[in-house]
């Protein structure tokens, strides 16, 4: 199965008119209008003078215009979008500019009316609902992968006013209602996948949970129809006798609760299927181990007379009512303290109250009962749309998450749909959402410039930018990103990295590539001294000895090498008087049978070339694919670098190819998990002459000689080649890694024994 991207053919779907389609039927014309009057009738109250006639209009040019067609479903966009407000009225709350802004934006979308004309004729709200429609709609063209929560982040950025994300709900959950029977099985599949990963996580996160499970029950619904059917087939074998239990266990609670004077009503709740579904994979059991299948809910009358008044009252007088409700029940039937979830007093951060209880009732059977009242549940079933008072809350550094959460402490008693209409969406102010050309999202802190990006894709990438081309517009390395730019790296063979750019980019991960790139510029400028020096001493016909040059650089009062040959390159420092005195401290050894102090290399003297770049391998291995595939096309995972002898699976990527990880490979847990269907077995089989690029840590005390002891062994090592080294020091110990080719496991396992026998190392791991 394919990755799920919001393609641009799909998400484009509305342009996208099915082939011999019919021109809009007589019938849908007429449930348009019928629509539309009954709309008018909710509408009525909110409506401004002159609304009414051009709405009107706007229908019937629609209509006779025949630019807007039918999309990918062969459904009827006008009729879809009367539907879809009477969702965002009904389970939303919206009022007359969301209303507005579902009715006119196919009109805007296909190009028959412009949002100019728009904010002329209903206003600077609508204008600006229908701004944040049209750029989420652009965001859906860059290739993004739905799953990425930075695609949900930046879609929430992006909406501008609040109605935005519920419209995209609204109208989600309408296109769900209606392709249950469509013949577009590509197109469905992937409109309910999106759902899945990207609505109903909103839904939930803005406490609307009655949207959120429909959404989620009918993605299970055409995603895992077997499941979904299994699971409705036995709630519905099981309903008669759940509701005789029901009846039977709220029968005495509603008698003691209208003898306390309290006024009430009470259901029973069964759970959703995709939350059954979801319990039966965590507790991997079946549709018999799952015991809560329901739970009673009682739901209190609330005192209107203080409901648009004092909110502070009107909760200390409810949550009196809950606990007396909780005091009864208990005094009844025995609770289990454990269950207990007390949301009264620290209400969940989307604004959810309500109190949870699970009691031992008739028959030994554990039944969890939910108290709250009327305000509590329209809360809990509408969620933040229940409240229609925002006040304009501004993100933290925690994000959107942290955003969404605050908005629960800004909830006010009463409709207040006016101030909605000053609320506009202050979202982070630190941080940026840019795509790949492959449509990948990555989060950046505002200021990061096209460096900061090269640098994140690859540091040769980094070490060669030249500028980008954003939006088909070239820009220089220093331009700072903006939230949706698509960035195309331009890169120069020419281009080095220099000393500025730690001054133009934002972000640590560029700051320490380009540092390590200067270091090891430094490193060849170094090697290019190494070289003059040996040259002129040839010259001169004096052999070079590194024990002897060591010592000279001692003398000289240098704590690092490379600092010495760094100065013979810039020239700081004279070569002909490095040479004199090198041959006058070569001559007095000699005379004098004295070697010096320091003959061989430290660790911390030790400087490679990065072991984190890219290494290209020759592979003529086999592997058995599934039970019995040979030759199929396959990579090895850069993630885990598997080689010969392995215990390793395969995984399908979006291209169709294998990628290979071993079995204890970091990210397997989390493929497993989500990716589970797209995971096939795998075993070596025939055995060729392949290298195999893996990484050993090694940590070791700092002892002279102990890095040319490591790389000695290496080096006697047959059929091993070592690639690069990368060595800290520290405190008297020293860490590092080195990349190595090998053919196999054995061969591995052994030069591992041989590097621990080393005396001083303390640990060797293969990473």
């Amino acid at each position: 199965m394919k990755k799920l991207y919001l393609c641009k053919e799909f998400t484009e779907y509305i342009q996208r008119p099915m082939e011999n389609e019919l021109p809009y039927t007589d019938t849908e014309i007429t449930q348009i209008w019928d629509l539309f009057e009954k709309l008018l009738q909710i509408l009525e109250p909110h409506l401004k003078e002159g609304d009414e006639e051009k709405l009107r209009a706007h229908i019937k040019m629609s209509l006779e215009s025949g630019v807007i067609p039918r999309d990918v479903f062969g459904l009827n966009p006008i009729l879809m979008s009367l539907e879809t407000a009477f969702i965002a009225i009904e389970e939303e709350g919206l009022k007359r500019d969301g209303v507005c802004a579902i009715l006119l934006y196919s009109s805007v979308f296909h190009g028959l009316t412009t949002l100019e004309q728009i904010k002329k004729e209903y206003g600077e709200t609508v204008c600006t609902i229908l701004h944040g429609l049209v750029r989420i709609q652009e965001l859906y063209t860059k290739n993004p992968v739905i799953e990425s929560e930075n695609f949900r982040n930046l879609l929430l950025s992006f909406a501008e006013d609040m109605r935005v994300i519920l419209i995209m709900i609204a109208d989600r959950v309408n296109m769900m209602r209606q392709i249950r029977d469509t013949e577009q099985v590509e197109a469905k599949m992937q409109v309910s996948q999106e759902a899945n990963y990207l609505y109903a996580p909103l839904a939930h996160k803005l406490g609307l949970y009655k949207l959120k499970s429909e959404l989620e029950d009918l993605s299970l619904k055409y995603l895992e129809h077997d499941a979904y059917y299994m699971i409705k087939d036995k709630l519905n074998a099981t309903k008669r006798s759940r509701d005789i239990y029901i009846e039977k266990f709220i029968a005495p609670i509603d008698e003691k609760l209208k003898e306390a004077g309290l006024k009430f009503h009470m259901k029973g709740r069964t759970k959703s299927i995709h939350s059954i579904w979801q319990k039966m994979k965590k507790q991997k059991c079946g549709f018999e181990g799952i015991f809560d299948l329901f739970a009673i809910r009682i739901i209190l009358d609330s005192d209107e007379s203080l409901q648009h008044t004092d909110l502070k009252k009107l909760r200390m007088k409810e949550h009196a009512q809950c606990w007396q409700v909780f005091a009864i029940i208990t005094n009844m039937y025995q609770s289990n303290p454990k269950r207990l979830r007390d949301w009264l007093t620290v209400p969940k951060s989307n604004g959810y109250e309500s109190l949870h209880i699970t009691v031992l009732g008739p028959e030994n059977k554990w039944v969890e009962v939910q108290i709250r009242t009327e305000r509590m549940d329209d809360v809990a079933e509408r969620g933040l749309a229940a409240h229609w008072r925002y006040k304009g809350v501004k993100s933290s550094e925690g994000g959107m998450d942290e955003w969404l959460n605050s908005i629960r402490s800004a909830l006010e008693a009463g409709d207040g749909n006016a101030v909605m209409d000053e609320f506009k969406m202050d979202l982070y102010e630190d941080e940026v959402f840019v795509f790949t050309p492959k449509g990948d999202l990555i989060k950046f802190p505002k200021g990061a410039t096209v460096l900061d990006f090269a640098y994140h894709i690859h540091s040769k990438v980094g070490n060669a930018c030249t500028g980008a081309r954003i939006n088909n517009k070239i820009v220089t390395f220093r331009h700072q990103l903006q939230s949706g730019d698509q960035v195309e790296i331009l890169t120069s063979s020419n281009q080095k990295p220099r000393q500025e750019w730690l001054r133009i980019v934002k972000t640590s991960r560029a700051k320490s590539k380009i540092r390590l790139a200067l270091k090891e510029t430094q490193v060849k400028e170094a090697l290019f001294a190494k070289e003059m020096l040996e040259r002129r001493l040839k010259n001169r016909k004096v052999e070079l000895e590194e024990s002897v040059m060591n010592h000279l650089i001692k003398k000289m009062g240098f704590k690092e090498t490379r600092d010495f040959y760094k100065q013979i390159a810039d020239g700081t420092l004279d070569a002909t008087e490095v040479i004199d005195k090198y041959v006058e401290l070569q001559q007095q050894g000699k005379g004098n049978s004295v070697t010096p102090n320091n003959p061989t290399q430290k660790a911390e003297e030790f400087v490679f070339e990065n072991p984190n770049e890219e290494i290209v391998e020759h592979n003529d291995d086999v592997l058995i694919i599934d039970k019995n595939l040979t030759g199929v096309d396959f990579q090895l995972a850069k993630c885990c670098h598997p080689i010969y002898g392995d215990r390793v699976f395969g995984f399908t990527t979006i291209n169709g190819g294998i990628k290979i990880h071993r079995c204890d490979c970091p990210n397997a847990p989390e493929l497993r998990r989500r990716y589970g269907y797209r995971i096939v077995k795998a075993q070596w089989s025939g055995k060729g002459n392949s290298q195999y690029s893996t990484t050993l840590h090694i940590i070791g005390n700092d002892d002279i000689g102990i890095v040319n002891n490591i790389t000695s062994i290496i080096s006697k090592e047959e059929k091993i080649m070592m690639r690069s080294i990368n060595i800290d020091s520290h405190d008297g110990l020293f860490s590092g890694n080195l990349i190595i080719n090998v053919e196999d496991t054995s061969r591995l396992q052994s030069l591992i024994k041989k590097l621990r026998a080393i005396k001083g190392v303390k640990q060797v791991t293969r990473i």
